[in-house]
């Protein structure tokens, strides 16, 4: 039997190279599930993505998808993409196996939560809000280390760089006055040790874009006060849900999520197409 791609519709560019087109997935020319691939909208055209792959449900566990998938990718090298990006909801766990059978690294995560009272903070850490002095050093630093995540697992370095400025613009588009965003200094013991970005209104609930401790400050729980600062934060606006994203290398991180009770919601995997 032979498993092809057919197009549904004609194929989709923007002026910055981006491509999308779907596709029908057909066994000798039957008609078994469907597929949707673009070049990523942020990292460009180099990036690709699987946005959706779905078999009806008949004609599952006949190797129909793992087949589809490999023409995919051969799709993406066709449009010149040098790596594929793919997001697997954490309770598929048949599509989790496909990508790991297939050679996909699990790059980050998706964590969430839900919040039911207010924790207190330690007794010696306040918070205070981030002055309009302070922001546009913290915002420069914040870009900086944002790009320098995304240059260090394999996103061209001038990719990354935009992709920092294009979130920015997005989440902060009137700096610190953006309605729906917190921006904390947590102060212990009369030291600024870390700071907290935190949106109000993303992802159904709170968002914590950024949780960082200053150097020379890491190792004694700051991380764990910041992130019980943002569920504070997050009721307070009235958000019962809390969200991040963690990168899957980042063990210690994933460690402090996980004792606080966050539990992945999704999964991040890529692949160079080589």
């Amino acid at each position: 039997m032979t498993t092809t791609l057919r197009p549904t519709a004609p194929e989709q560019r923007t002026e910055d190279g981006g491509r999308s087109r779907s596709y029908d997935v057909c066994v000798n020319g039957r008609r078994v599930g469907t597929v949707d691939l673009s070049t990523h909208p942020r990292f460009g055209p180099r990036i690709g993505r699987i946005a959706g792959l779905a078999i009806d449900e008949r004609d599952r566990h006949r190797g129909r998808g793992t087949v589809a998938a490999l023409a995919a990718e051969e799709v993406l090298r066709g449009w010149g993409c040098e790596r594929i990006q793919v997001s697997v909801p954490a309770p598929a766990r048949a599509a989790l196996q496909l990508a790991s059978a297939l050679g996909y690294t699990e790059d980050s995560q998706r964590l969430a939560k839900t919040l039911t009272t207010a924790p207190r903070l330690p007794a010696d850490s306040v918070a205070r809000p981030m002055s309009r002095e302070e922001f546009p050093a913290w915002q420069k630093a914040e870009l900086a280390q944002y790009a320098e995540h995304w240059a260090e697992r394999g996103v061209p370095r001038d990719r990354a760089e935009a992709k920092a400025r294009q979130d920015q613009a997005a989440f902060l588009p009137q700096g610190p006055a953006t309605p729906g965003t917190v921006l904390r200094v947590l102060v212990h013991r009369g030291t600024d040790v870390g700071t907290l970005w935190l949106a109000t209104r993303l992802d159904g609930g709170g968002y914590v874009l950024s949780v960082a401790v200053h150097a020379g400050h890491r190792g004694h729980g700051h991380g764990r006060t910041l992130m019980l600062l943002a569920e504070r934060e997050s009721l307070a606006a009235g958000a019962r849900r809390l969200a991040l994203n963690v990168f899957t290398a980042n063990t210690v991180a994933r460690r402090l999520y996980e004792s606080l009770g966050y539990r992945p919601t999704s999964f991040t995997l890529h692949k160079a197409l080589l």
